[in-house]
């Protein structure tokens, strides 16, 4: 006979700082442009948009 267990694996949600920096990073390795001015870009759309919400 085979015990088959499941094993609940917890996920941790990442925080919002740590998905711009993802996408900071790799939008600088994909254009060449320095992480301050993309960092800065996603800041002022995220002034511009501060509004609107997405859903969970």
């Amino acid at each position: 006979m085979s015990s088959s267990k499941k094993v609940v694996v917890s996920y941790n949600k990442p925080s919002r700082g740590q998905i711009v920096r993802s996408v900071v990073t790799s939008t600088a390795i994909e254009t060449g442009q320095s992480l301050e001015q993309i960092e800065a870009s996603l800041k002022a759309q995220r002034k511009k948009f501060a509004h609107l919400r997405l859903g969970d």
